[in-house]
């Protein structure tokens, strides 16, 4: 009986970083998660299947979301967030689908995401412990929940036009927010966190 296999189609020149110097990357993913990769250099097609002894069948989606993040402009080390925290989510954003093809359109809205020389992406990264790629016609973000929450609003203030100021602002008080909810869950005794 055949394994279980899906499939995902990267940029071409995002292969080169799915594969990885020596093939350290695809080595990487393929043992971590329990299965093989075929990658098709021509046409950036990546095949994922489930070996024989992978425990867990639902690590075929996670690989489809590791290869997916570093098809998507993420460093493999950015990507293996998604490998190594359970927690953590991935989310792109195409751009074409809100503003259209413009060409120009996506070079501006691309670059109030990152900012000047890289500030406004950093700042988003940096108070909401999320990682952030920008790269052709996508924004895409690695989070748990309540970071991606805080990122995805962030971005969209930003593509509606919003002042970076007042983006910053909103990025500082979810900041105190999230430390805020974090503290008092430490503070809760054990059986009321349960509840």
């Amino acid at each position: 009986m055949a394994q279980p296999s899906t499939f995902v189609r990267i940029p071409k020149d995002r292969i080169g970083a799915l594969i990885g110097p020596e093939g350290r990357v695809k080595e990487r993913i393929e043992k971590q998660l329990s299965i093989e990769m075929g990658i098709d250099s021509e046409t950036g097609d990546v095949t994922l299947t489930l070996t024989p002894n992978a425990a867990d069948p639902s690590v075929l989606f996670r690989a489809k979301e590791v290869v997916t993040a570093i098809g998507r402009g993420f460093a493999p080390d950015r990507a293996f967030r998604l490998i190594q925290d359970e927690d953590a989510l991935l989310e792109v954003i195409d751009l074409r689908e809100i503003f259209g093809r413009s060409l120009s359109d996506l070079q501006r809205l691309k670059g109030r995401i990152i900012g000047q020389e890289g500030k406004t992406r950093r700042i988003i990264e940096e108070l909401t412990d999320a990682d952030v790629s920008v790269y052709g016609h996508t924004v895409s973000i690695i989070a748990d929940a309540d970071e991606m929450d805080i990122a995805k609003e962030a971005i969209r203030m930003l593509l509606q036009g919003r002042q970076h100021s007042s983006v910053y602002r909103f990025l500082h008080k979810k900041r105190r927010e999230l430390k805020k909810k974090k503290l008092e869950l430490w503070e809760k005794p054990p059986e009321e966190i349960e509840k």
